[in-house]
């Protein structure tokens, strides 16, 4: 690349880490046809992909088929899971999966998503989870365009298998969604803070404005519209993913209670430098090699093309 993205990137013609599969696109199977699995699912088929899929209920199955989704059970390619985290377990129960599959998942949490499930898929499984969504749920929810511009985080763990990372970034990108190379402990951090706590915010925001009577909810606007809009989730959801990630976000509450206790015109000017700073990008090639890919990660980048030895993406500006 002209650029580089710090530690491990590489200009280009540097050489491949591993033989670059040339292997058509495989198949992709989806486990949940709710609001992300069924917009995956359509996404998808809109794209050109293979996509299959399942769902115990009924009406989110014939729904998905009247898209253009294959209803089955038996699953090859890339296998997505779409399910609320109580039920990533036994997700697959039930399922015929080929044996060398790749599976990955859409869960907000992914620790304890890779604890239940890396002892049974060992390296055949990538943790993922789409930046994406909205307080609506069901397969009534589905939007094709809902991944277009969103970050996807997707796990590289010491033992990732990098062909298979890629699979599952490649189903990312022919979304519309940018890939952010992570590892699981790190996702959980850094989620805990942008959007964990906020849904704590919110909800203590909403019961708060309550307690002031009437009268307040009466004045609600745009400011109390936008600060309380992803409380209306799923309670059960919500509970699900701040409970699955209890201590990191116990921490970033904490950072947001030493925030509130700063004096407000530097508390103020503080937020306000942050959400106005600069969106400056400068474009950078990484070689497929996992020092490298979670550099980019961390610096605050994203892939968003696949190259042959390299993927191509962006970091933030230096101005």
């Amino acid at each position: 690349m002209a650029d580089t993205a710090g530690p491990g990137a590489a200009p280009v013609g540097g050489a491949p880490s591993f033989p670059v599969p040339t292997m058509p696109a495989p198949p992709v199977g989806i486990v949940g046809l709710g609001q992300l699995g069924g917009s995956l699912a359509a996404a998808l088929t809109a794209a050109g992909r293979q996509v299959s899929g399942w769902d115990v209920d009924p009406a989110a199955r014939d729904a998905a088929a009247a898209r253009g989704v294959r209803i089955t059970r038996e699953f090859s390619g890339v296998v997505v899971l779409a399910v609320p985290l109580p039920a990533m377990a036994t997700a697959l129960d039930g399922l015929v999966v080929d044996a060398d599959a790749t599976v990955t998942d859409l869960g907000s949490v992914k620790v304890p998503v890779l604890d239940a499930l890396g002892p049974v898929l060992g390296r055949r499984f990538v943790g993922g989870h789409p930046m994406c969504g909205t307080e609506r749920s069901g397969h009534g929810a589905t939007d094709p365009q809902l991944f277009a511009g969103a970050r996807w985080a997707l796990c590289l763990e010491r033992d990732t298998e990098l062909p298979r990372w890629l699979r599952v970034a490649e189903v990312a990108l022919a979304v519309g969604a940018e890939v952010v190379p992570v590892t699981a402990a790190e996702h959980d951090d850094a989620v805990a803070a942008i959007s964990h706590v906020p849904h704590l915010l919110a909800a203590a925001l909403a019961g708060a404005a309550a307690e002031a009577g009437p009268l307040a909810l009466a004045l609600a606007a745009g400011s109390f519209r936008d600060g309380t809009r992803v409380i209306g989730s799923d309670p059960a959801f919500v509970t699900a993913m701040v409970e699955g990630n209890a201590r990191p976000t116990a921490a970033a509450l904490e950072r947001v209670r030493a925030q509130l206790s700063r004096p407000w015109p530097d508390l103020v000017a503080t937020g306000h430098a942050v959400t106005t700073r600069a969106g400056d990008r400068r474009t950078v090639r990484v070689p497929l090699e996992r020092a490298a890919l979670l550099a980019l990660g961390r610096a605050g980048g994203a892939v968003h093309r696949r190259l042959a030895a390299f993927v191509e993406g962006w970091v933030p500006g230096e101005g």
